[in-house]
């Protein structure tokens, strides 16, 4: 390995949903994460607009890289690789950023690394808490997904799928339930802030897929979703006030149970010693907390990023870029697709 792929400056580029994010990562130090959020523009539709997204990304991706630039103190011709989401996500939103980053690896005579949006949420853990070399088990948690995976080594080209949701996952949930409670979108946070001054005991809602026959690993949010429903609806037929904030309390603790009971029990399953948080519902306090809990109690160590590289961003994907290049992964082809259902266990296009 020479040292200048130990240290590679690279260039992120994240597009999959509503956030333009553009990183600049040395190694494993953090050097710039710049993000161009249109998430305000999607807030009246109750949801993302995939146009509204990919027209945003094409006004937003130019500005931002510069942006990145200064925060960064280098110039684009300084980089030695680009790296870019190329699944999965919204395709038009994808097009956006690989089309931009075959732009400027075209232009800058750089190599191109189509990377794994999922992956990438899990490599932004390097920028934090520094190189793990041993296998870990991965708890990664979205808008889109809501899957536990086996890393071999984080920053790695292999995954192993050991579970995932089967309807809605953890953040789609939190979308429609917010939506359900008049809270607005996006439902994450605003669920989170609301579930501290409620009672998360107050509500019995159900753990999906729990029971001793149910499939270990895998997720559903779909029936406590409706069962969030029903309750709120009987309350309103009864011309009763829906106590918001223990609702949120209480869904938010049915999640997160969930999550954090599957997670822990894979890592004790797999024999790794570490459990690693991933995605944007991984910014949730009450997943941190309790997930903290439950690895203390088991001798298991937690890694976990700060909430503002848990959300989708530009600094991820340049993490995972740097690892592929130190650790000698051939580049992508400059013919790469955006292929919007890339399969979690391709880390590299």
């Amino acid at each position: 390995m020479s040292p200048m792929a130990s240290e590679a400056l690279v260039l992120g580029i994240e597009t999959s949903c509503d956030e333009t994010g553009i990183g600049i990562v040395r190694g494993s130090t953090l050097l710039a994460d710049a993000v161009a959020s249109s998430v305000a523009e999607h807030a009246r539709y109750g949801g993302v607009v995939p146009e509204v997204a990919s027209r945003a990304h094409l006004q937003a991706m130019v500005p931002t890289v510069h942006r990145a630039c200064e925060q960064a103190g280098v110039q684009l011709s300084d980089v030695d690789a680009i790296a870019v989401t190329a699944g999965p996500g919204l395709a038009g939103a994808l097009l956006v950023g690989v089309a931009a980053a075959k732009a400027y690896a075209l232009a800058l005579d750089k190599p191109l690394y189509g990377v794994n949006h999922l992956s990438a949420h899990v490599s932004v853990d390097l920028l934090e808490n520094g190189p793990l070399e041993e296998a870990c088990v991965a708890l990664l948690v979205s808008g889109g997904h809501s899957s536990i995976l086996r890393v071999p080594r984080v920053g790695g080209l292999e995954l192993t799928e050991l579970g995932a949701t089967l309807d809605d996952a953890a953040g789609e949930a939190f979308d429609k339930v917010a939506r359900l409670l008049g809270l607005g979108f996006p439902g994450g946070p605003l669920i989170d802030r609301a579930a501290r001054d409620g009672d998360p005991a107050s509500i019995a809602f159900p753990r999906g897929l729990s029971g001793a026959s149910d499939p270990a690993f895998a997720f559903s949010f779909s029936g406590l979703k409706t069962a969030v429903a029903r309750w709120v609806e009987a309350r309103q037929r009864a011309g009763e006030p829906v106590p918001v904030n223990d609702v949120a309390a209480s869904f938010q603790e049915a999640v997160v149970d969930v999550l954090t009971i599957k997670a822990v029990r894979a890592a004790r399953e797999q024999g790794v010693d570490h459990l690693l948080l991933g995605g944007g519902v991984a910014a949730n306090s009450r997943l941190r907390e309790l997930a903290a809990e439950r690895c203390a109690r088991e001798g298991i160590r937690l890694r976990v990023p700060r909430p503002g590289l848990c959300t989708d961003n530009g600094a991820m994907v340049a993490a995972l870029g740097a690892q592929l290049v130190q650790h000698g992964a051939p580049p992508s082809a400059l013919d790469i697709p955006a292929d919007s259902s890339m399969p979690i266990a391709d880390v590299l296009m």
